[in-house]
């Protein structure tokens, strides 16, 4: 069994919509990256990379790189699954809190709870994704970003 941790952070900028878990949420801001800074799913990606001890998502897809210009996130998070399965370990469970001021979360939970599961190839009871605000506090708290954190259990093959 292998734990790991990931965790990403976005500017927002006016406009829309927030891509969220690899769903497209009605917003009237969105974050702002290099690829197509869908947080959580970075957060997911750096999660089960670290677990297997694979690197992190900016050494698979550095930001300096045109090539990852806009890059759609769940491209990114399978090709980081592909490695890891690779490498012979398969997703247990995946654990995400998204810290944002808004939009609320609720509604979209189980959309998001799919698409990741999908990206991953696990049931969507496998996948947890819970919302936390800023309480006005700080660059969430003024909207003015939004952050993910994401813990996964991987299992090996044993071989």
């Amino acid at each position: 069994m292998r734990i790991g941790l990931g965790q990403d952070t976005h500017r927002l900028a006016p406009g829309g919509p927030l891509l969220l878990g690899g769903v497209s949420i009605p917003h009237d801001a969105q974050a702002i990256g290099h690829s197509d800074a869908d947080v959580l799913l970075h957060a997911v990606t750096d999660a089960i990379l670290g677990a297997a001890a694979l690197g992190d998502i900016g050494e698979m897809f550095p930001d300096d790189d045109e090539a990852n210009r806009g890059r759609d996130s769940q491209q990114m998070l399978a090709a980081a699954m592909d490695r890891v399965s690779q490498a012979g370990y398969r997703v247990v469970n995946v654990d995400c809190v998204v810290m944002a001021q808004r939009p609320k979360i609720g509604p979209h939970r189980e959309a998001i709870c799919r698409s990741i599961a999908e990206v991953l190839d696990v049931e969507p009871d496998q996948v947890s994704v819970k919302a936390k605000t800023g309480e006005g506090v700080g660059p969430i708290g003024r909207e003015e970003a939004i952050g993910a954190q994401c813990v996964v259990l991987l299992e090996g093959s044993g071989d």
